[in-house]
């Protein structure tokens, strides 16, 4: 190796013996942008795909269509589960009263009423189990797992409503070119104006 030569070299975080935690989430200098918190380890997402980017577009979009007052919607923040989880689902309906500023990171599990989950390949694990157990858990009553239709490149949403005995969802239905549900409220949106984006 010259004098002229440089290694490149990438400084990872050490985890403590316990994991992290949120408030080290919340703290630790220099993270990618969207990095969750799952059981203690910090998870690092991969670039975004359009595909993803243009369903939460228009996933939020749509939401925010029928919005009642007392409710917001929010793209990619971070949901405190418990000490060692916070995880950031794509988009998130959210109690109004939850919302403390524009320097506001997180919200706490019991202010959110809808999770959403877009899959990514990088994520599909995560996205499909993991996550969905833990918002469950943690008593998120409505939780949407987006998929795309290989065929189609459109998004194909599965609705899950959480059973307050078993703290487990049940899935409810498939929705491939209209989602037309009533909770968390009203909602109906065009699910092929994807193609539009």
């Amino acid at each position: 190796m010259t004098a002229e030569s440089v290694e490149h070299r990438v400084e990872w975080p050490v985890p403590p013996q316990d994991g992290y935690t949120v408030d080290d989430l919340f703290t630790l200098p220099d993270l990618p942008p969207h990095t969750e918190l799952i059981d203690g380890s910090l998870v690092f997402v991969s670039p975004q795909r359009r595909f993803h980017a243009n369903v939460i577009d228009l996933l939020v979009t749509g939401l925010r269509s029928s919005l009642p007052a007392e409710l917001r919607v929010s793209r990619e923040m971070t949901v405190v589960l418990d000490k060692r989880n916070g995880p950031e689902p794509d988009v998130s309906v959210v109690r109004a009263d939850a919302i403390t500023g524009p320097g506001q990171t997180s919200y706490q599990a019991e202010d959110v009423l809808l999770a959403v989950e877009v899959i990514s390949p990088d994520s599909e694990s995560r996205d499909r189990t993991t996550k969905p157990h833990k918002y469950a858990a943690s008593g998120i009553p409505n939780f949407w797992r987006v998929e795309e239709d290989g065929g189609t490149g459109r998004p194909i949403v599965h609705v899950y409503e959480l059973d307050p005995m078993t703290k487990a969802y049940v899935h409810m239905g498939m929705h491939r070119d209209r989602i037309e549900v009533d909770k968390p409220y009203a909602i109906d949106i065009d699910l092929t104006a994807v193609d539009r984006l």
